[in-house]
């Protein structure tokens, strides 16, 4: 993936949107699933996502991260990078209602907000992004999709619409990124 390319082509739209699955986890919890934290290699991918973003002048205005551990330890890493710009808010449907939250998410995002991070886990993230994405976008990078995310992968949507009124196959699916590419 040429980052440089990317960052340039995602300039050209008013409405960016980063869809992200959790860094890197702990295979098991004792007290369950929500529970589960990230290992070393985890937190390290996060700090290289953001700092890759930033690079990129992806800093989001708005995250929506999924309530369960892993995701917040992930937000909380990119924070450290991204400083106070992003608004933050914390939903247990990202982690509970599938698809649906991040189509909610969309629909209740203010016009205000010109790039959202929404950060979740698979499958969820990976399905919500084949609907999100138009006809028109690269077929290569759509079937990065059709495999689902490996941890803390981003795929960056563009848009001239406010993210209110996405409608399913409308957003221009411009990339997908892992933390190898910014190594």
């Amino acid at each position: 993936m040429n980052i440089k390319k990317l960052a340039k082509t995602a300039k050209q739209y008013p409405y960016i949107l980063l869809v992200m699955r959790h860094a890197k986890t702990e295979p098991f919890c004792p007290t369950g699933d929500f529970d589960r934290p990230l290992t070393d290699k985890g937190l390290k991918q996060a700090k290289t996502m953001a700092k890759g973003l930033r690079e990129m002048d992806l800093v989001p205005d708005q995250m929506d991260v999924s309530s369960a551990l892993r995701a917040q330890q992930t937000c909380n890493r990119m924070l450290k990078v991204f400083g106070d710009k992003p608004k933050v808010d914390f939903h247990k449907s990202l982690y509970e209602d599938g698809m649906q939250s991040v189509f909610d998410d969309l629909a209740g995002c203010k016009a205000k907000r010109h790039t959202l991070m929404i950060l979740g886990h698979e499958p969820t993230v990976s399905m919500a992004c084949q609907w999100l994405a138009n006809p028109e976008s690269d077929q290569s990078q759509l079937d990065l999709l059709n495999l689902g995310l490996s941890p803390a992968t981003v795929v960056i949507f563009g848009s001239s619409m406010p993210f209110n009124s996405w409608q399913l196959h409308q957003a221009t699916l411009l990339g997908v990124i892992t933390p190898r590419d910014f190594k």
